[in-house]
């Protein structure tokens, strides 16, 4: 297979690139011990390749991504199992600072506020955590209006709707986003995340910075703003498909999934912009890398002004040791790591609701994960 074998070269690069590395045993992996391939052909076989078991949680956002990751990488490496729990972002950062994980999946980076960093780096021991985007999740307002087709809103709308400050379909609010809709009188039932999650960091980011939100974004829900809460990605995407007159925001993968309406949002320029994957890259392609050498973290723009930007994204991250962790994680991780930065990992997503990174910043993450050891 044409694919297998491109990936089995890469996995065996990873292997042995990493001869030398490894910690004090930080958990979250196990290893059969199979020694590095000498026949790049033989890297997918399970028999002479990577080996062993490795445990990663956090983002229920990236879990589709990772689910076909992991499919196509196992496939590949039959003597690799990666086994991954969508538990939440802030549950998968706790799970990887605490050891028990090899990398976290997470919708937001480390926050300095909450001294993540330097948790995370004290993990590692001898090198510090990295935050590595991999794929695009575009956020989507989600909704179920029987009869209201093309809803469109704008961040200050949006802000009041989920502040309780907007009770009604037919607010005069909504009325003006939508001139030519016919509106029912309808309670809005707003749902947001009960747990921890980088979809609500990034989301009261948005409004923050847009809507005049009045609490500090977060990944916990303000309880001053009330609403209804719903566990989970799924939970969400459950709560909205069956709840008349509900609203929720949850990534584009969900909402595809589920069949949910989406509304457009208006952009920096007033622009209202349906939400694709090409227009939730044109805001990610404009943000700035906040981080300092292999550390990737992004500073995006919820207020762009870019033509056809659709302005409400997260950008999923790997987090992880750049150096530090046991030998037998960082050979998976590397390799796993170097596939899903591939043309062939960003592209395995194109039909999950997921959005490749720009060709710019997937160059930088490979970088980075090539530094892995």
């Amino acid at each position: 297979m044409k694919y297998a074998g491109r990936l089995a070269a890469v996995t065996l690069v990873g292997a042995l690139s990493l001869a030398a590395c490894g910690t004090d045993n930080n958990n979250g992996a196990t290893n059969s011990a199979a020694p590095p391939a000498t026949d790049p052909s033989s890297a997918g076989s399970g028999s002479g390749g990577l080996s062993g078991t490795i445990n990663a949680a956090g983002s229920s956002a990236q879990a589709n991504a990772i689910d076909e990751w992991k499919k196509n990488f196992q496939q590949a490496n039959s003597g690799v199992s990666l086994n991954y729990q969508p538990s939440g972002s802030g549950a998968g950062v706790q799970a990887f600072i605490q050891g028990t994980v090899a990398f976290a999946g997470s919708d937001s980076a480390l926050k300095a506020d909450k001294g993540e960093p330097a948790q995370a780096d004290a993990r590692c021991k001898t090198g510090k955590a990295i935050n590595l985007p991999m794929v695009i999740g575009p956020v989507a307002v989600v909704y179920n209006l029987p009869g209201v087709d093309n809803l469109q809103l704008s961040p200050k709308t949006i802000g009041d709707i989920f502040n309780s400050k907007i009770t009604k379909w037919d607010d005069a609010a909504i009325k003006k986003d939508n001139p030519d809709a016919k509106l029912p009188s309808t309670a809005i039932q707003a749902f947001h995340r009960s747990d921890e999650s980088g979809t609500s960091d990034n989301f009261t980011k948005f409004l923050s910075k847009t809507a005049g939100w009045p609490y500090e974004p977060a990944k916990a829900w303000p309880a001053e703003a009330k609403g209804q809460g719903a566990k989970g990605s799924d939970g969400i995407a459950q709560a909205v498909k069956t709840g008349a007159g509900a609203i929720s925001y949850v990534e584009l993968s969900y909402a595809e999934n589920s069949g949910l309406s989406k509304a457009k949002v208006a952009n920096g320029s007033g622009e209202f912009v349906e939400l694709t994957p090409e227009s939730a890259g044109k805001t990610v392609e404009a943000a700035q890398i906040a981080g300092e050498g292999n550390d990737l973290k992004l500073d995006i723009d919820y207020a762009t002004s870019a033509a056809g930007a659709y302005p409400i994204v997260l950008v999923t991250y790997e987090i992880t040791c750049e150096k530090g962790l046991p030998e037998d994680q960082a050979k998976i991780v590397k390799a796993f790591l170097t596939y899903t930065a591939s043309d062939e990992g960003q592209q395995a997503l194109g039909n999950l609701g997921y959005a490749p990174l720009p060709a710019t910043l997937v160059a930088k993450v490979r970088t980075a994960v090539e530094a892995i050891s």
